[in-house]
């Protein structure tokens, strides 16, 4: 098992669309200012709170819920090898019982009338 990276904890990019910071959220246009004071109090608790929510959220649900998640994605797997697999194996098997048996019939009964097709059409470039 590999292990866990404790600095980059998305190495593949799948939350790019969370990374939310003040400025993205906040912002006072040129024309209208808060006093500087509120404004730098104001991006003092964002990021405060953002992370003590983040960090207690994680704290009380993350467990369980990555639990769920690998159960969810355990069960996906299972479906997978034990049932979707084979049957697409079997699936295929039967097929090609199928496609023989159509092949064998075009043959029979498709092909002769195209080559009687073809023969009349041939006598036609002939003339």
């Amino acid at each position: 098992m590999a292990e866990v990276d404790m600095v980059n904890r998305d190495p593949n990019n799948i939350n790019d669309h969370l990374k939310v910071s003040f400025e993205d959220v906040l912002g006072e246009p040129d024309s209208i200012h808060s006093i500087d004071c509120v404004w730098k109090v104001s991006f003092t608790c964002f990021n405060c709170w953002l992370n003590i929510c983040y960090k207690i959220n994680t704290l009380c649900y993350g467990i369980c819920i990555a639990a769920e998640w690998g159960c969810e994605f355990a069960t996906v797997a299972f479906y997978h090898i034990w049932f979707i697999t084979p049957s697409l194996r079997m699936f295929e098997i039967n097929c090609a019982v199928f496609k023989k048996l159509y092949a064998t019939i075009c043959g029979c009964c498709v092909e002769p009338c195209c080559e009687a097709c073809g023969r009349v059409f041939a006598s036609f470039e002939k003339r």
